[in-house]
């Protein structure tokens, strides 16, 4: 009895899996959809442990050509001048351990995080397939492109921190004067560069932000023109407060990248409104009352004679993608 009742859930199981596939238009129930969702969510789990893992011996151990991951982190900090470092010579360049297990959780901080960075591919990969099948052909267009553009903008974000970290704490290091030698654990420092490839990351997706909200018509080109003076004073202030240190560098550096790529939103709206207004002349709506009806075609059409696709054996728009 116990075998007939494993093997019976073992196809039950496996219908669940193979119901979104065979179902013509992709439907599915309630239970499946939890089913689904927890065998996509086991999936991205997996290559999250597996990113960490490798992520966390590739800490200690050279590719080929590519430098170890500690090296990469550690880099900025040894391009500091070795008089403003603890140990003071060029040789010695190495960050504070002040308790037994603060090397083994920086490592594995890091390794968890560089390890996400590299199969983050494999689960975005899991998140999509789970949300696809509801969006139509054309919804996911829109969403593989503003996915691949937002992660262009994140990755240029935080090479851009990566690029200004030396400088930044070296700028920093030189307040105290001759007075002060830096001496920074490995916790603060990972802390540290950590929170700044965020921040950039993250701030870089503004003016994707303003595209889309001028897609969906929210943000017209004439009112961020209107803005532009306001947006830009507001870019400054959120610099000043979103960089660790609150270094004038870093502040001006993001704030800088940020006006430019607002600035850049700002023309891509221009040339969008300036497209749809071009498309309404055409079609004569310029000329329309707010309260006046578009002149369109409402007489309604015969039933279609054939059967669906849904009926016929074809897959609609909002199949299964994998």
């Amino acid at each position: 009895m116990a075998d007939s009742a494993s093997g019976e859930e073992r196809r039950g199981s496996k219908r669940r899996k193979r119901s979104r596939r065979t179902n013509p238009d992709g439907t599915m129930t309630l239970i499946e959809h939890i089913y689904e969702f927890r065998r996509r969510l086991g999936f991205a789990l997996l290559a999250l442990v597996v990113g960490g893992i490798f992520g966390f011996i590739w800490f200690q151990t050279t590719l080929g050509p590519v430098p170890s991951l500690g090296k990469l982190l550690v880099d900025p900090y040894c391009a500091i001048p070795a008089d403003r470092r603890f140990g003071g010579s060029e040789g010695d360049c190495k960050l504070l351990q002040t308790v037994p297990f603060e090397a083994f959780m920086t490592q594995l901080k890091v390794g968890l995080a560089g390890g996400a960075v590299l199969l983050s591919p494999v689960w975005l990969y899991q998140i999509w397939a789970f949300i696809a099948p509801g969006l139509y052909s054309k919804e996911r267009k829109y969403a593989l492109t503003f996915v691949a553009f937002a992660s262009a903008l994140f990755a240029a974000g935080a090479v851009l921190a990566y690029l200004l970290v030396p400088h930044a704490l070296e700028l920093l290091m030189n307040f105290g004067g001759d007075q002060f030698i830096t001496a920074l654990t490995a916790d603060k420092y990972v802390s540290f560069i950590l929170s700044l490839l965020v921040i950039f990351g993250v701030s870089f997706e503004l003016p994707l932000l303003v595209v889309m909200l001028n897609r969906v018509g929210v943000l017209k080109y004439q009112t961020l023109k209107k803005w532009r003076r306001g947006l830009i004073m507001v870019v400054f202030v959120f610099a000043a407060f979103a960089t660790p240190g609150s270094d004038p560098f870093s502040m001006l550096a993001l704030a800088g990248a940020l006006v430019v790529l607002l600035e850049l939103s700002i023309q891509i709206a221009r040339f969008h409104d300036r497209k749809l207004d071009k498309e309404r002349g055409t079609e004569g709506w310029d000329q329309l009352a707010d309260d006046e009806a578009a002149p369109f075609d409402y007489t309604p059409s015969t039933i279609d004679e054939e059967p669906s696709a849904a009926t016929n054996g074809k897959r609609t728009s909002t199949d299964d993608v994998t």
